[in-house]
């Protein structure tokens, strides 16, 4: 229980890696709060120490007064997750603005709306965690999704240039950032790369899974536990990284 009295709040946690986040710091003692747009999502997970809430991340009143509320309902926020985040490839000379616009109102603003509003109250205490969740494509160039790459490249940024403002105080700001899990996500990419190309179900899973040199889908749990990670006791030099979980990718 060494998260006990700490409040945390995971954005996109009523699903997949926001929920095996959730899941595992709710076991550590933590009181959660998990957001959404869809609140019967978030019930139908919700237990007696992870609580929802309703909340649109790419609408800044919406994060501001959502934020606003669970703090005053289950004090400061020291351990924040913007994990919300949409996943889609589309070729550059497919791409219109509208899917430019809501990659990024999603991947990047939300996050970044989501760590300002937390910061109001994890900085009246003496200690913090930023752990955001990008992708393996934060660090390196996916092939067919340039608008998603450069929205998770931009988190990575974010975060290392608050982990150099906050240097040498008690807060600390890490990216996560794994390969194919086994998620919705997945499912949904399944669809969406059969359509593009042709390819049948298995073909187009075979696809994702071969991104991941160990050949296989990487658990939510597996990301859940890197989050503990830096959420321990020994932690407090892991600062402005980009920790890849991605079975060997290098």
């Amino acid at each position: 229980m060494m998260l006990q009295g700490k409040h945390a709040i995971v954005t996109g946690g009523g699903t997949g890696i926001g929920l095996a986040i959730a899941r595992a710091l709710a076991e550590s003692g933590a009181e959660v709060t998990i957001t959404g747009r869809r609140l019967d999502t978030l019930q139908s997970v919700a237990t007696d120490h992870i609580h929802p809430l309703q909340m649109d991340v790419q609408d800044e009143a919406s994060v501001v007064d959502g934020i606003a509320a669970t703090v005053a309902a289950r004090g400061p926020i020291q351990i924040c997750v913007p994990n919300a985040g949409i996943a889609e490839g589309r070729a550059l000379m497919k791409t219109d603005m509208a899917f430019w616009r809501n990659m990024m109102a999603t991947n990047l603003d939300g996050a970044f709306l989501t760590i300002r509003e937390s910061l109001k109250s994890m900085t009246t205490t003496d200690w913090g965690r930023v752990i955001a969740v990008s992708s393996i494509a934060g660090l390196k160039g996916l092939k067919g999704a340039p608008t998603y790459t450069a929205s998770k490249h931009a988190l990575i940024g974010l975060i290392r240039g608050l982990a150099a403002d906050y240097a040498g105080k008690p807060y600390t700001f890490n990216a996560l950032c794994p390969a194919y899990v086994d998620t919705n996500i997945v499912t949904q990419n399944i669809d969406s790369i059969m359509k593009r190309t042709g390819m049948d179900a298995d073909a187009a899973r075979d696809l994702m899974v071969g991104v991941n040199p160990h050949g296989r889908l990487i658990r939510p749990e597996e990301v859940s536990e890197a989050a503990l990670f830096l959420c321990g006791e020994n932690s407090g030099s892991m600062n402005g990284q980009a920790i890849q979980i991605a079975g060997g990718d290098m």
